[in-house]
């Protein structure tokens, strides 16, 4: 009898210290990306975007921006498919419906070149000097394109002739994938800088 309170407290205890280990861990994780975020534009959005994914990311920058960049991606795509579907919506102005055509086609084209960069991504495991700075010249550049499309799309919405919940969705959509996007592109340009 007391052999087996002395294994369970035995057992408990390793699974206590287990428990706490990995709890650390992932406070420290958490604390990188809390520490990494402060850079960017929109550091809330980006500790709320990424702390989900701290076990993922522990405590690698290469880890931390090639997540940042597949949040902006499914973002980026998540957006596309709601505003696709608003083209569906019945009483459309035409302009209306000309503006969320026009935003589709600037989230598609933003959809590519983040997806374009996540591939360029992965594909640099090994890259080193020259190359690895030609990499990230690529990814740089397509990400801040995606941003330009981004900003693009709201503008086809300027004007009075075209406020109302339509205008107002897709700017909240649109908003939240440009800050995610843009926080990607500040840790980006901080991972290759240290490179």
């Amino acid at each position: 009898m007391a052999a087996a309170k002395l294994l369970f407290l035995a057992a408990a205890f390793l699974s206590l210290s287990y428990l706490s280990g990995a709890s650390g861990t992932a406070a420290a994780s958490t604390s990188f990306i809390k520490s990494s975020c402060k850079s960017t534009t929109f550091p809330e959005v980006c500790v709320a975007s990424l702390s989900g994914y701290a076990q993922a990311i522990k405590n690698s920058q290469e880890q931390l921006v090639k997540t940042a960049l597949s949040v902006s991606l499914d973002r980026a795509e998540s957006t596309k498919g709601f505003v696709s579907k608003l083209l569906k919506f019945k009483g459309l102005k035409p302009r209306e419906y000309a503006a969320i055509k026009d935003c589709v086609e600037e989230t598609n084209d933003s959809v590519d070149r983040l997806s374009r960069s996540v591939n360029e991504l992965k594909g640099m495991d090994r890259s080193h000097g020259k190359d690895f700075q030609w990499h990230m010249s690529n990814v740089e550049t397509w990400v801040s394109a995606a941003i330009t499309d981004e900003n693009t799309c709201t503008d086809g919405f300027a004007g009075r002739a075209l406020n109302g919940r339509i205008k107002a969705s897709i700017r909240s959509h649109i908003a939240n994938l440009a800050q995610v996007t843009s926080n990607a592109l500040a840790l980006i340009n901080q991972y290759a800088a240290k490179h």
